[in-house]
């Protein structure tokens, strides 16, 4: 076997070896919309009281599910909506804030990993799309694969072919999530040698056939 006759069967092999890789999609995570909008370890909550910047900012929820606000102290918040907690927030403020108007936003904190530009941990909110959460970290690097972007939880993928254009609401995310961006594969990466063995190894059997 000539050398660009191995060049073009081992193309033919990693090509259908990419098309089975692709088609492997896992379902999408089940929605529990009750259990998407409340509270839980891990989570930030996005405190905003109009006109007050030194009590606005990002506050965690502790493992006890303890989230400490400024200027009344510990809370715990867990099992609750961000509306239940914006009441009771407004109440509490009203002590000592005349009329007070706040805003709560939850936010979930999740891994970026892969071939990014920056992988780490970032706080994420519902109304972004997983493009937004790519793009946190930088987007993907040169070699990465946006198309098949993977949602981790504890350790097992999700899914395989997450959508760009999917929200994070539409999905049920959690703190602890991993999004991966794995590495274009080898062909998707050198198109322009394998397009070139091919067309080579073409024009010699068709040389050869004359």
């Amino acid at each position: 076997m000539s050398r660009l006759s191995w060049i073009l069967a081992v193309a033919i092999l990693l090509a259908g070896a990419d098309a089975v890789a692709a088609q492997d999609t896992t379902t999408p995570p089940h929605r529990d919309l009750a259990a998407d909008q409340v509270l839980r370890p891990g989570d930030v909550v996005r405190l905003r009281i109009w006109r007050e910047p030194d009590l606005s900012g990002d506050y965690p929820v502790d493992e006890q599910g303890v989230v400490v606000f400024p200027l009344i102290g510990p809370r715990t918040v867990t099992d609750i909506s961000p509306d239940s907690l914006k009441r009771d927030l407004i109440e509490a403020y009203a002590v000592y804030l005349r009329h007070p108007s706040i805003d709560v936003v939850l936010l979930r904190r999740v891994n970026v990993l892969g071939a990014v530009a920056r992988p780490g941990l970032y706080s994420v909110d519902p109304t972004m799309m997983v493009a937004d959460v790519i793009a946190l970290a930088g987007g993907t690097t040169p070699i990465g694969n946006p198309d098949e972007i993977q949602l981790v939880r504890d350790g097992r993928t999700i899914t395989t072919r997450l959508s760009q254009r999917a929200r994070l609401a539409e999905l049920s995310i959690r703190s602890g999530d991993q999004f991966y961006v794995p590495e274009r594969s080898w062909i998707a990466r050198n198109s322009n040698i394998v397009a070139a063995a091919i067309t080579a190894t073409v024009s010699l059997i068709i040389a050869l056939a004359l």
